[in-house]
């Protein structure tokens, strides 16, 4: 048995760790969207809680989902990092065939039935994460060569991106590929292979621009909202509007007026508009700091990873939630050119709420075995010691 003096130098299990920030972080962003959710959508349909409902539901099931996660042994889990990831490209392409695939406004993304319907891209994200992570790891003393370390891992975020572009969704693909790169300068890839990849990977994007004119014309409509706000730019030029009629105080909860058909999509990508109409500047930008926080105790997090495998899993994680909701808040200010993603947490949407509850299981199973790593290797220390 150790002596006092060993026991009470032994490792103290805290409740106040950065995984149950993020989760308390998350928590308050999805009772946030509810409330906005419901006043933005209630005027929608004949039944104001319609969308609420709906959101009700995806909520517990991502909760399932997120506690689900967060028992499985991901160690366990990686002997079948290359059938996840042939099962996530299958499905990317099985979207593409005209009679599987889900067709929505021009744009091939859904599988299912009737009115249940999942965005495939949405969880292939994970999926790349997950493999990439996997294969790097494996290959770690490798990194620096051109062909094992650069080109296979390459050709993985190639085949992902790829078929999530001829979906025509720009803006996942982008999202996927930027979080592969980091991920591969995470590992150590050689600066010389990354820098010239991420210029013709954007001359890619420039080309899939060109190529679709309703693209290309969003994009040049972006450059001046006011001469085109009856057109291409109306919904950001409604966007801005919602944030002047806010103020620093908001119009309150239910009071806003851009969501009674002024604001397409109110509920969903530019949700955060209505945000800031109703509850004004102070509560946007609490919103930003929310996922600001959740961004550092992320990294606060990765710092007690024991290997590069969960090191670069959770790494891809944190950079899932964080640069979408960068995106999500960029497009409906004005910074980036208009692009449908959505809001982390509060925009409604099944898929994208099912993944977030995914990536934070992912955060807290870390959390929970990386402690009882550190503990146990820290008791066995102090048996050393103190024998």
């Amino acid at each position: 048995m150790l002596s006092d003096r060993a026991s009470s130098r032994l490792p103290r299990k805290s409740f106040v760790n950065p995984a149950t920030v993020m989760v308390v972080c998350a928590l308050s962003l999805t009772f946030l969207g509810l409330a906005i959710l419901f006043s933005a959508s209630a005027s929608m349909r004949a039944n104001a809680y319609f969308y609420l409902n709906k959101q009700l539901i995806g909520v517990v099931a991502a909760a399932g989902l997120c506690y689900f996660v967060s028992r499985v042994d991901l160690d366990y889990l990686r002997r079948y990092s290359w059938w996840i990831a042939g099962i996530c490209l299958v499905l990317l392409a099985l979207v593409l065939v005209p009679q599987i695939g889900i067709r929505v406004n021009g744009s091939r993304r859904w599988l299912g039935y009737g009115a249940a319907r999942l965005q495939v891209s949405e969880f292939a994200k994970l999926g790349l994460v997950f493999c990439l992570a996997h294969y790097l790891a494996l290959n770690q003393t490798r990194i620096g060569e051109l062909k094992r370390g650069f080109l296979w891992p390459l050709s993985l975020i190639a085949g992902f991106v790829g078929l999530v572009l001829l979906e025509t969704d720009m803006g996942t693909a982008a999202l996927m590929a930027t979080v592969g790169f980091i991920l591969l300068f995470l590992a150590g890839a050689r600066w010389r292979y990354i820098v010239p990849s991420c210029v013709g990977l954007i001359g890619v994007f420039a080309g899939a621009v060109m190529l679709i004119p309703n693209r290309l014309a969003r994009f040049t409509a972006f450059l001046d909202v006011e001469a085109n706000k009856s057109g291409k730019t109306y919904q950001l030029y409604q966007a801005l509007a919602a944030y002047a009629a806010g103020g620093t105080d908001g119009a309150g909860l239910g009071q806003g007026r851009q969501q009674l058909n002024y604001l397409p999509e109110a509920h969903t990508d530019f949700i955060f508009s209505v945000i800031g109409e109703e509850l004004g500047l102070w509560f946007t930008l609490g919103v930003v700091v929310v996922f600001t926080v959740m961004f550092i105790a992320g990294l606060v997090h990765l710092r007690r990873a024991p290997n590069l495998f969960h090191y670069l899993l959770v790494g891809g994680c944190v950079l899932l939630i964080s640069l979408q909701a960068i995106v999500n808040i960029g497009v409906v200010t004005g910074v980036f050119p208009t692009k449908g993603m959505s809001l982390p947490f509060i925009s409604a949407g099944l898929s994208n709420l099912l993944l977030m509850g995914m990536l934070l299981g992912v955060v807290w199973n870390t959390q929970r075995t990386w402690g009882r790593a550190a503990l146990s290797e820290e008791t066995r220390t102090m048996l050393e010691v103190y024998a």
